[in-house]
């Protein structure tokens, strides 16, 4: 067998490699920016104390790291060093988890500190780090690692300083040697080019070629590692193969809409595995009894969605209309629907709130459309009010559900959404929004097109209505009163047709009671059409009902666990807010760092024993003392509050210690246009 010349790739723990004396390493100019934020740091920091606590045959394997030797200084780079091709941002990440342990136990453990030291220094110049980025950002780099930020840095804002202060902020001295214990544990392979090896060529073979594992392969992979072959048969015979046969392709929204459904949080649709890190979050690693029990459930919700997916599956009629009228809006409520129905199969809840529940989730969503406002991150909030019971949940809908007034001005002016669906029952049609298979089709009563000859009246032709006549008509074309269904036959038979000819030869005809009272109109113009749009608006409030109960109107408000989190700091975060509404007061904060030191300071004043228990838990971001540079402010003389955070990180913990206080449910935001823009 023949070996590659310009290639050589080998196993080795990453402490030992980079703890060794020879080795240094340059990220070349054309490498991009260091972009780890703190989730990333979070999820690194997990999986250490994880591998940490395991038995000495564990190790934690984070890749591969590819390098070349530079033999000239084009890279930026002295003859010698590593030049890093690929694995610049977990070295760099790892290299200020190492220097954060140093700076914690320096003065107090110089054996310990020694170790950590050689991961950190050169040893034949211990003023200059072993990993050293581009000239751009070197400066800051070296002096968070070496620990020699000055006075002017205080507030200097980057992802080095960020990422340290956060492993700060987590690590306590005395967990030190645990992390240091997990860190040994790293392996990864060491790619290293020869001088004839096209680096920018391996890079993509190793980053581009294939695609990439989605989130509900990486579960599959999280869920069967670790296990043994016969236990991994097991779970993947008695329950991840019944979930795919389930869910077919919409196994991505599946998992997406079960982890909504059982943490009451959104969960992203697409990008950066925000399924797969939602679900190591709800499912921490598990012994195989807790597996189990866990996997069975998820395969009886798997058989819920199937039936979601097709509603014809279901057995009782009713309820499968109902669920085929909510897939009239698209999948975005089935988390919510998925706990409901499960409540009924297990007798907690009987059919008539199951349909209730239905009935509501389609007012709701179509009030809303109708009304020109998003149904986008509506059913978190939902499923986190069902939680607190029945009557909680048509609270929440009425909420922000548009009143009986708005729908009736939308509806006189406004286009109508879903009109096959609302048509459909407003004629009593059977059909869960389809109308093929009814034989009917959508009727514009005045044309949308209208022939020059067209009359509404059998006197004046349309050529001769006034410019203001027409447009008048054709703004009330697509409104709900110049809407009707047809049979297809009448429908062929009428195209074209003036009023007068559908009046008398064909709405007659119709089986429909909806259309056959068209005839009775005389003449079709703008006032037929307002006379029938209120008339059909009664009914339509009737059908789609708002919950009798007392509610406030929202104006819009996000509930703060259903808050954006944002990535860094995006530009037009300082005005992301036009306000903010705690506990009924009226905040004028305008950005989540102001939010975040005022909630803080809030709860202290009011909750503090709130605020020590959830900081003690999240390891910040309470500290007795200001144990490192950065931005703080003073709660009291011996608590102070670290501000150095990233803006994801603040709105997290802004979220939890509202919900250790148990008032996170009292507490909206306003976003303002830059906000809702972002």
């Amino acid at each position: 067998m023949g070996s590659a010349t310009n290639v050589d790739a080998v196993a080795v723990n990453t402490v030992a490699w980079l703890s060794a004396p020879e080795t240094a390493i340059v990220v070349p100019v054309y490498q991009r920016q260091y972009r780890w934020d703190i989730g990333g740091c979070e999820q690194l920091l997990g999986d250490i104390r994880a591998v940490a606590d395991l038995d000495d045959r564990n190790m934690h394997f984070i890749g591969s790291i590819l390098s070349t030797v530079s033999a000239d200084t084009d890279a930026g780079a002295t003859p010698g060093e590593l030049v890093l091709i690929d694995g610049q941002q977990r070295i760099t990440t790892l290299m200020l988890l190492v220097a954060a342990l140093h700076h914690t136990v320096k003065d107090d453990d110089p054996g310990l500190a020694a170790e950590l030291e050689r991961v950190l220094v050169r040893a034949d110049s211990p003023d200059h780090t072993k990993l050293r980025p581009h000239r751009a950002w070197a400066r800051v780099f070296e002096s968070v690692v070496l620990d020699q930020r000055g006075p002017e840095d205080a507030y200097r804002e980057s992802r080095f300083d960020d990422n340290y202060a956060f492993f700060r902020s987590q690590v306590r001295r005395d967990e030190v040697p645990r992390i240091w214990r997990g860190l040994q544990k790293l392996e990864h392979v060491a790619i290293t080019l020869g001088s004839g090896a096209n680096a920018q060529q391996i890079f993509e073979s190793l980053n581009s070629t294939g695609e990439p594992l989605r989130d509900h392969e990486l579960i599959h992979n999280y869920v069967l590692m670790g296990l043994s072959h016969a236990q991994q048969s097991e779970i993947e015979d008695a329950y991840w193969v019944p979930i795919e046969r389930n869910t077919g392709e919409a196994i991505a929204s599946f998992w997406r809409h079960l982890l909504v459904m059982t943490t009451g949080r959104e969960v992203a649709v697409a990008g950066e595995r925000s399924v797969y890190d939602a679900f190591r979050q709800r499912f921490p690693r598990m012994d195989l009894d807790t597996l189990r029990t866990d996997a069975a459930e998820w395969r009886d919700y798997s058989d819920i969605y199937r039936i979601l997916l097709d509603p014809s599956q279901e057995p009782d009629a009713e309820i499968g209309r109902q669920l085929g009228y909510v897939n009239t809006f698209g999948r975005g409520m089935y988390p919510l629907v998925m706990r409901a129905y499960r409540d009924y199969a297990l007798g907690v809840t009987d059919r008539a709130e199951l349909i209730a529940t239905l009935e509501n989730i389609q007012s709701l969503l179509l009030r809303r459309t109708i009304s020109g406002l998003s149904n986008d991150r509506l059913v978190a909030r939902l499923c986190r009010a069902r939680e607190d019971g029945p009557d909680a949940l048509v609270r929440a809908i009425a909420r922000i559900m548009p009143s009986n007034e708005r729908v009736r001005v939308e509806l006189k002016y406004g286009a109508l959404p879903h009109a096959a669906y609302v048509l459909g029952r407003l004629a009593g049609v059977e059909s869960a929004g389809g109308l093929d298979g009814d034989g009917l089709e959508i009727e514009h009563v005045f044309p949308l097109a209208p022939a020059d000859t067209w009359t509404g009246d059998g006197e004046r032709a349309w050529a001769d209505y006034t410019e203001d006549e027409q447009n008048s008509h054709r703004a009330l074309a697509p409104t709900l009163g110049n809407l009707t269904l047809i049979e297809t036959g009448l429908a062929e038979r009428g195209f074209d047709a003036s009023f007068p000819e559908k009046r008398d030869a064909l709405y007659p005809k119709s089986r429909l009671a909806l259309t056959t009272a068209i005839a009775d109109t005389p003449a079709w113009g703008t006032a037929a059409i307002t006379a029938r749009t209120a008339a059909l608006t009664e009914a339509f409030v009737r059908i789609w009902a708002r919950p009798q109960v007392i509610a406030i109107d929202d104006d819009g408000l996000t509930p703060i666990l259903d808050a954006v989190r944002r990535r860094g700091w995006p530009r037009g975060w300082e005005r992301e807010f036009e306000y903010v509404e705690y506990r009924g007061e009226h905040w004028e904060v305008y950005d989540i760092k102001y939010l975040f030191n005022r909630i803080f300071k809030r709860l202290w004043a009011d909750g503090r024993e709130h605020v020590v228990a959830f900081s003690a838990r999240r390891g910040g971001p309470l500290y007795p003392e200001q144990a490192w540079n950065g931005q703080w402010d003073a709660l009291d003389e011996s608590t102070f509050l670290y501000m150095g955070w990233d803006s994801r990180y603040m709105l997290s913990a802004v979220q939890g210690v509202l919900g250790e206080a148990g008032i996170a449910s009292e507490v909206f935001v306003k976003y303002s246009y830059t906000g809702t823009a972002m």
